[in-house]
């Protein structure tokens, strides 16, 4: 099988967008944060290696007992262990959550920053956290966030064969013209939690199954 040009794949790579924004016309960030910057960065936080659906279940009882930037910035860690631990990592996603309230109220004003570099300052903030917090939180679009379904995508899609999610998201960005890049997180999360299920993809329903490389032959 000929080897797919730059051009073939970014052609490809439009035909999928289109048929995301048939399928997913409205796709929304599936965690709740009231609109406000800090709850989402933390909400991101906490969603690392756990479900939306579960952190949503925690954050408001987060809030509840710690409803100021500040309130969590002097919170005992051990308490807020407590509130997080059906998440996971609960320690060290304390401690992040904690140093995070800190450092926004002592180097920012209290303020979320909404520029990448100063934001991948705050304790346990990556590129991926980064760009859904400028994205969400501030309507800024510098790259795409690559979670554990849009790193998945975008290998069975043939667009990245990368080893991890900065490169990855690198070689979707070359790919993308920048107006589809805001979108491609949202609706590639949805794909993958509905359809290309990571243990148990549903190719023979997949609305991009004629545009996907990894799709079985036949059927």
């Amino acid at each position: 099988m000929p080897r797919e040009t730059k051009q073939a794949k970014r052609e490809r790579a439009l035909a999928i967008a289109e048929r995301m924004n048939e399928h997913y016309p409205e796709a929304e960030c599936a965690l709740l944060y009231e609109g406000d910057p800090f709850r989402l960065v933390i909400a991101v936080l906490l969603s690392a290696q756990t479900t939306d659906k579960g952190v949503n279940k925690v954050t408001p009882l987060l809030w509840e007992a710690y409803p100021k930037i500040a309130d969590l910035a002097h919170a005992d860690p051990l308490d807020v262990e407590e509130i997080i631990r059906p998440l996971g990592y609960y320690r060290t996603k304390a401690a992040h959550c904690i140093g995070c309230a800190q450092m926004v109220l002592g180097e920012f004003g209290g303020t979320v920053p909404c520029a990448m570099e100063d934001l991948r300052r705050l304790p346990g903030v990556g590129r991926k956290t980064a760009n859904i917090v400028m994205n969400e939180g501030f309507g800024i679009v510098e790259g795409i966030a690559v979670d554990t379904h849009v790193f998945r995508i975008a290998h069975l899609l043939g667009f990245s064969n990368a080893k991890t999610p900065d490169r990855t998201e690198q070689d979707i960005l070359t790919l993308y013209p920048r107006e589809h890049w805001g979108a491609i997180n949202r609706q590639w999360v949805l794909f993958g939690r509905e359809t290309c299920i990571a243990r148990r993809p549903y190719c023979d329903t997949c609305f991009v199954r004629d545009l996907c490389p990894s799709a079985p032959a036949g059927g």
